[in-house]
């Protein structure tokens, strides 16, 4: 609930990060201008989409849409001092719509008095549900609130149609190497961070950066772990403090892996190793599968997801590819982890690396069209069978022809139903073994032409 002011006063954030020195490094750091801001050139560089439109004075409601630790929540409160307007702020995990309720009362209360629109900062506006989403849509449709939501999951999917339609996204990209590095000497210079007083050597400095992954809020939470065990904090220890490598890797306990089982680290991640394995790059597949792997993704999932690539990609170009798919499978649930990552690797590889044809998931789907647009039609009569004889009186069975009884083991005869009978769903590529299938297919076919002529 937002705090009691007095009578006129402007709305100040409900829950400013504070500026003393036992705050954390990363709250202490964070840019007070928008020109120190580190990263988001598309959305704040010279050209910037956002940089114009606040340096006109305007600022339109949005979702800021990225990973953690690329700058979402200061970059919002950045926009908001640069149009000089009114500044709030709600966690959408700890409030509800009496908070938000509350917020507008207090920013139509300002508006009143003659003051601007109020900027609503709603962290991870994704937690809020459909109810409490459309709370807010009569204040953003009037101006009462200019609302920016930080979330890192897809606003397409978690935001609500009749919110997104009144707001703009924008999203935010992982941080560089070189703007994490930026944000980590800063602070190891900045009076705000450091002064001086910790410097980190080259290899860890390098190794900080790399398991960051592009979160500058992991990347200062990890020099300041590290900086506390090399003895920052200590008087006796002398300046600067040099973090060790190995202290570094003692903070950060392991990787920083950017994904969510749940959100769009899971769904970005896996979408790459599909398209991995379809595009005929095993290395990148492998690579994919150990991030998956390493992030405590379902070993189950992800063979699940092979074994669907094997025929939904490879098809009939090589048959084996699904064989070898549904054998890591098994093997996971024979061996378990860790073993079974070395099946997992190899039907992985032997997926990338097989032939590709989706002619068997096309024609599927083709006959699937067929079944849809014209629903089940007749079995032709004698395709049926006819399980006494009394019913072959009546055509059940009568005209069938074995195919072993002729050569090849194929002879000539309707077996779609009457309204389907010159479809063809099926047609080969010439890859793979699909090559041979087609090739066959074609023999026949030429084999039924020449009898008919005959």
């Amino acid at each position: 609930m937002a705090p009691q002011k007095r009578r006129g006063a402007r709305p100040e954030p409900l829950d400013a990060p504070a500026a003393a020195a036992h705050a954390p490094l990363a709250a202490r750091m964070r840019p007070t201008r928008l020109e120190d801001f580190q990263g988001q050139e598309h959305l704040v560089g010279e050209r910037g989409a956002l940089r114009r439109m606040v340096q006109r004075g305007h600022l339109a409601s949005m979702v800021l849409w990225g990973p953690p630790g690329t700058g979402k929540t200061t970059l919002a409160r950045l926009l908001a001092e640069v149009v000089d307007a009114p500044y709030m702020t709600l966690s959408a995990v700890m409030s509800g719509v009496a908070d938000v309720r509350a917020v507008i009362a207090e920013a139509r209360a300002w508006i009143d008095r003659g003051g601007r629109s109020t900027v609503l900062f709603l962290d991870e506006i994704h937690r809020f549900n459909k109810a409490q989403q459309d709370a807010l849509l009569p204040q953003v449709e009037d101006g009462t609130i200019t609302l920016i939501g930080a979330t890192t999951e897809n606003p397409y999917f978690e935001v609500n149609s009749a919110l997104l339609s009144r707001l703009r996204v924008f999203r935010l990209d992982p941080l560089t190497d070189e703007q994490v590095g930026a944000i980590v000497d800063r602070a190891s210079r900045d009076e705000r961070g450091y002064s001086g007083a910790v410097e980190l050597p080259t290899d860890a400095r390098e190794h900080l950066i790399a398991i960051s992954a592009g979160d500058a809020r992991a990347a200062l939470n990890v020099l300041e772990a590290s900086a506390a065990m090399a003895g920052v904090d200590d008087p006796d220890t002398p300046r600067p403090v040099r973090p060790s490598l190995d202290e570094v890797e003692v903070a950060a306990q392991e990787r920083i892996l950017a994904y969510d089982r749940a959100g769009d680290g899971h769904y970005g991640t896996v979408s790459a190793f599909i398209k991995s394995m379809r595009g005929n790059d095993p290395d990148a597949a492998l690579y994919w599968l150990a991030t998956m792997v390493a992030a405590g993704e379902d070993p189950r999932f992800i063979c699940r997801r092979i074994v669907i690539a094997a025929s939904e990609d490879v098809g009939n170009a090589d048959p084996r590819a699904l064989q070898v798919a549904v054998a890591a499978a098994q093997a996971l649930d024979f061996v378990g982890l860790p073993e079974a990552q070395y099946a997992m690797a190899q039907a992985t590889a032997y997926v990338a690396s097989a032939p590709k044809s989706n002619r068997v998931g096309r024609a599927y789907w083709a006959a699937m069209a067929d079944v849809q647009a014209h629903g089940s039609q007749p079995v032709p009569p004698h395709l049926l069978t006819a399980a006494i004889p009394a019913l072959r009186r009546h055509g059940i069975g009568v005209g069938y022809r074995d195919p072993h009884q002729y050569p090849e083991a194929d002879v000539e005869q309707q077996y779609l139903p009457d309204a389907l009978k010159e479809r063809r769903y099926y047609e080969p590529s010439d890859r793979g073994m699909e090559g041979q299938i087609g090739a066959r297919l074609e023999r026949l076919r030429t084999i039924r032409r020449d009898r008919r002529d005959q």
